[in-house]
């Protein structure tokens, strides 16, 4: 997995960098390493700590923000196609296979985003094409009602329904929109070298110098983990929860 591999590296790179400073410490000069030096050192090192952990902050809060909005979006989601199912149930018996197809898609739908779990039939092959919405529409719009109450229920699962299918590909727009990560990771990893590598510079090897720096280094590898994470809604141990989808299927299974 990428956020694994990212993990292990972001850890790697910083105790590679304090190796680094502590391999060139045994090298330099004495006065290359005097109190003013190291004082410079701890200062650069310092905006540079900041530089780092501001930018992981900024892409923690942005990674947060787009998972929480693909799902808040998925929820969204699955009210409307509870509506419409609602609304073509109160039409009467005529919409019973358009609800039947609602079924089918809204399964094949979940099952897209959670591929390893089963939400039910998800109907023909010629049902899950990308105009799976257009043709539940075309369905609708070909239903003839008969009163005034028809009428207003064919109206609001119209309008629903064209609601669904904008916000479907609102959200596979934004899934496929994150932030180009990479570029962003090897300058933090580089700036981790940099940083520990000035903390060797500075400081004799021994055994508490390396668990110290392990720590602030395993706290690196976890942002870039949580990073990594929170911009992969649908995958990973903090992937959205699929509870809401089934219990969706389940009332819809109940309602017929």
């Amino acid at each position: 997995m990428l956020s694994v591999g990212l993990f292990a590296l972001a850890f790697l790179c910083p105790l590679m960098g304090a190796a680094i400073g502590i391999a060139v410490r045994r090298r330099l000069p004495k006065h290359h390493l005097d109190r003013d030096v190291i004082d410079v050192i701890k200062l650069a090192m310092g905006l540079m700590a900041t530089v780092v952990a501001l930018t992981l902050g900024l892409l923690i809060s942005s990674a947060h923000s787009h998972h929480a909005m693909i799902e808040g979006e998925y929820k969204k989601i699955m009210a409307y196609i509870d509506h419409l199912d609602q609304y073509l149930g109160a039409y009467g018996p005529e919409t019973r296979e358009i609800r039947t197809h609602l079924r089918h898609v809204a399964a094949r739908t979940f099952k897209e985003r959670w591929p390893d779990e089963d939400f039910g039939p998800v109907g023909s092959p010629s049902e899950g094409g990308s105009n799976r919405f257009i043709d539940g529409q075309r369905r609708l719009v070909e239903l003839q009602p008969a009163s005034a109450a028809q009428r207003w229920f064919q109206a609001q699962a119209l309008q629903v329904s064209a609601e669904l299918a904008k916000l479907r590909w609102l959200v596979v727009s934004q899934e496929t929109s994150t932030a180009p990560l990479l570029p962003i990771f090897v300058l933090i990893f580089l700036s981790a070298i940099a940083i520990f590598g000035g903390f060797g510079l500075y400081a004799p090897p021994n055994a508490t110098l390396f668990a110290v720096l392990a720590l602030p280094a395993l706290a690196i590898a976890g942002a870039t983990f949580l990073v990594i994470e929170l911009n992969s809604p649908f995958h990973g141990p903090l992937q959205i929860s699929s509870r809401g989808a089934h219990t969706l299927m389940q009332s819809l299974a109940q309602s017929f």
